[in-house]
């Protein structure tokens, strides 16, 4: 009989926001005349700018004409995508960076789980905690995990907790890690590292000679001065470091699928014999093995987002998205409620009153108030005790549920 990969049968049987959609559409049908706000999930609900959708109405076109039309493109992304990513998000920050050091993807939450592929099965993996889910599962599902205790946490996974006493800064690891997640801004906590903050990682790395995954999603929702956009900022990051970006949060792509990694020559790993190879190499064959590129007409659409128009259309819907985050930081600390992040990133993570369990407080802001938000404890064991609301709704919808939940008999 053919056998699986037992490491999934240890994995919960559902994914975090897959158990969220559960009970929502549970409560809906009991109650089918219940006006639900959703503010859990961080998918975008604003438009594409209109630069986007005038390149994709064009790259649509060229793909009718048999002039034009393209078929497979490269694993890697085309070069006019990858030449102005370079210019725009690196060089114009006096980084250096070269084409063939970008990876075109369909989005970071893919990059992020299969950059595993080419790492060894024996690496000890640290991730902040509370930290997006698909780090730890998908080293779970690759066998680097080790067992689950009652409290939800990998016996083989080095926890970095991120608290309220520690002011959601994680301290270094006490033992040795050889891979590093680092997301910031924070998702979900909405949280950021300072450059000397960031620069203590990057130096911890190239002593201890690991590599950092840094998820950079949310680079473009940064609006303090001291907040680094990349981690390649900071000196001698390019040797330890792969980062990995996404359009989705930045131009609303969550429908379109569109992102990319950058995965420096000098960024290097050893074999069991000793050999350093260069990480570039593996992914490139990783991508050409197992990926067959984004579509033209998405990449099309990635580069409009550079175009000037682009830039100006998209910094408006960044800035309705952080109004909302304005919203909501306004209205929770109106209840009385401590809380975090929104200033840097779409995310407000607050800490449930009275000692309320995460779950708990879900139940009752869905049933009481009818709002939807994150349980913490979903994020990993130092979230419990916690909540995450996402910015992405409308300002009316938005303005609703602070009004519900500041009038909530709690």
């Amino acid at each position: 009989m053919a056998l699986i990969n037992d490491n999934f049968i240890i994995l919960s049987e559902t994914y975090l926001f897959s158990e969220i959609a559960r009970k929502v559409t549970a409560y809906k049908e009991a109650n089918p005349s219940a006006n639900i706000i959703r503010l859990g999930i961080g998918d975008v609900t604003r438009p594409l700018a209109p630069a986007v959708v005038k390149a994709l109405h064009q790259a649509v076109d060229e793909m009718g004409q048999a002039a034009t039309f393209r078929g497979y493109g490269p694993e890697q992304g085309y070069d006019f995508l990858r030449q102005t990513i370079v210019q725009h998000d690196f060089a114009s920050r006096g980084i250096e960076i070269s084409p063939d050091e970008i990876f075109v993807s369909d989005g970071a939450k893919s990059d992020t789980g299969n950059f595993g592929d080419i790492l060894g099965a024996d690496n000890i993996i640290a991730v902040t905690d509370p930290v997006y889910p698909v780090y730890v599962d998908t080293n779970v599902m690759a066998g680097r995990a080790g067992e689950q205790n009652a409290n939800g946490a990998w016996n083989k996974i080095v926890y970095l907790p991120c608290t309220f006493e520690n002011q959601f800064i994680p301290a270094l690891p006490e033992k040795r890690a050889d891979i590093i997640y680092l997301c910031y801004p924070n998702n979900p906590t909405g949280t950021t590292l300072k450059r000397a903050e960031l620069k203590q990682w990057v130096d911890y790395a190239r002593e201890h000679e690991a590599i950092i995954l840094f998820d950079a999603a949310y680079e473009a929702f940064i609006s303090e001065p001291d907040v680094p956009h990349s981690i390649y900022e900071i000196e001698g990051a390019k040797e330890v470091a792969i980062e990995f970006r996404s359009f989705s949060k930045t131009a609303g792509f969550t429908g379109l699928r569109c992102g990319y990694t950058v995965v420096p020559k000098t960024v290097v790993a050893s074999t069991k014999k000793n050999e350093h190879i260069p990480l570039n190499r593996l992914w490139n064959r990783r991508q050409t093995t197992k990926f067959n590129g984004t579509a033209y007409i998405v990449q099309r659409a990635a580069e409009a987002v550079f175009s000037v128009e682009g830039q100006q259309q998209v910094k408006e819907t960044i800035d309705y998205y952080m109004y909302n985050a304005t919203l909501i930081r306004k209205g929770i600390e109106q209840k009385g409620i401590t809380c975090f992040g929104g200033v840097n990133a779409p995310y407000i993570w607050l800490k449930t009153p009275d000692s309320i369990s995460s779950w708990e407080f879900f139940d009752r802001l869905l049933n009481e108030v009818n709002v939807v938000g994150t349980p913490g404890v979903g994020f990993g064991p130092h979230g419990e005790g916690y909540f995450r609301l996402t910015a992405f709704g409308s300002h009316e919808q938005t303005r609703e549920a602070m009004q519900r939940i500041v009038d909530w008999k709690l």
